[in-house]
């Protein structure tokens, strides 16, 4: 082997191992926190959700998930801090039916709905109940419907 080979032969040694080296130490997801923003304030339903399920994620991935509420704007403020975060999978969003109903109420806002976001898990199912007064005389959705239409205002 010439002198000329031999170093082409360490050079490309050296390069090998420096590589190989990189990929050892690539780390894996998650390897930081991860921020769960919730768009509505501390106390209701959906901080409450977010509250029992960030301690359990976190105890899954071995990182700390750090709750962050972010009310207001009708939670166009906090989808839209999400949509302009890093796409590393350490911001993430508990979302209610706003995020799907607001395209509809808005004419722009400032995310694409359906280009920005991946769904993840559905984490909870929360029942709406409609009530009216016992004095009220309807027994279903229709008749309240129907009774609102009878009497405009």
């Amino acid at each position: 082997m010439t002198f000329t080979q031999r170093i082409a032969v360490s050079l490309f040694v050296t390069l090998a191992t420096a590589s190989l080296q990189e990929v050892a130490l690539a780390q894996t997801y998650p390897y930081k926190p991860i921020r769960l923003i919730v768009p509505f304030g501390a106390g209701g339903a959906a901080d409450i959700v977010s509250r029992l399920v960030a301690p359990k994620l976190a105890e899954a991935l071995g990182v700390q998930v750090v709750v962050d509420n972010r009310p207001g704007g009708g939670t166009i403020i906090a989808t839209e801090l999400v949509a302009n975060a890093s796409p590393g999978g350490y911001t993430l969003m508990l979302a209610n039916i706003s995020f799907a109903a607001n395209p509809g109420l808005h004419r722009k806002l400032p995310y694409d709905t359906s280009r920005s976001f991946v769904p993840v898990v559905l984490v909870d199912v929360m029942p709406n109940v409609l009530l009216v007064h016992p004095a009220v005389p309807v027994g279903s959705v229709g008749e309240v419907v129907a009774l609102a239409k009878s009497k405009p205002g």
